[in-house]
């Protein structure tokens, strides 16, 4: 099976449109899947409209709670939830097609994955993104080789794909709930050996991203390398993330993984 947590953060507009096409392309895959929508912050109608299709959708499940707690938080709390073998996540908001799902996931069979990442720079993808976001990505991608020895060339786009018994080991001892937790999974699953972790191509239209002001673009960019200088300074001064550390573990009973569901 395969689990796939969509985070949905003020989505009302989208929200029925993103779960009919990523069920479209989870139903051509021909396997048992399952989709988690999770709602963060029920401050809109997404969690009502949502839950209006789960009652007409056996794969489809809607979990959610009040308030917003950012990307991160919400991708956790499905994988919490989930039961797949193989555990993805997919941003909501329609940029990125779900149909890359099935790229993905050819691609982790292929290599025998332990992770797959969607990448804007692979050879075959199909990406229309400002200019402007292209410098931030390459130059914050150079930064994140520098820090963490990942020779990936595109870490932040909202499409990848975990073998279960990887999140089982690496999620326990995360702590990023909003901004570069994508970064730090990857980078505590590289650190703990699970470094089997290869791009696939996708497809992504953002060119919704000229409706983001200035002010809020620069305000995300300063948090994610925030974020990032955080985890970094955790693996390789505190080795916050080492087994050895397990009675420092923040834990959170709503994000508490279940372990060994068939």
């Amino acid at each position: 099976m395969i689990s796939v947590i969509v985070p949905v953060y003020r989505g009302e507009k989208t929200i029925e449109q993103d779960i009919n096409r990523i069920d479209n392309a989870l139903v051509r895959l021909d396997i048992p899947y399952e989709i988690i929508v999770v709602i963060d912050g029920i401050v809109d109608k997404s969690f009502e409209k949502a839950k209006r299709m789960e009652k007409q959708n056996k794969h489809l499940s809607v979990v959610g709670y009040t308030h917003n707690k950012g990307k991160g938080y919400a991708v956790r709390y499905g994988m919490a939830r989930s039961k797949g073998a193989i555990i993805a996540f997919i941003d909501a908001g329609s940029d990125i097609a779900p149909g890359g799902l099935s790229i993905l996931l050819e691609h982790f069979h292929w290599h025998n994955a332990d992770i797959v990442v969607g990448s804007k720079r692979h050879a075959v993808s199909k990406v229309h993104y400002p200019f402007f976001r292209k410098i931030i990505s390459w130059v914050y991608q150079m930064l994140i080789k520098l820090l963490f020895g990942l020779s990936l060339r595109d870490t932040q786009v909202g499409m990848k794909l975990y073998r279960r018994r990887v999140l089982e080991d690496v999620l326990p001892r995360l702590l990023v709930k909003r901004f570069a937790f994508d970064i730090e999974i990857l980078a505590v699953a590289h650190h703990l050996g699970y470094t089997k972790i290869f791009e696939g191509p996708i497809e992504l239209d953002f060119s919704g991203a000229s409706t983001i002001t200035s002010f809020t673009l620069w305000k995300e960019v300063f948090s994610v390398l925030r974020d990032t200088l955080a985890v970094f300074y955790r693996l390789r001064i505190l080795h916050y993330y080492d087994t050895t550390n397990k009675r420092r573990w923040v834990f959170d009973p709503e994000l508490n993984f279940r372990i060994n569901v068939p």
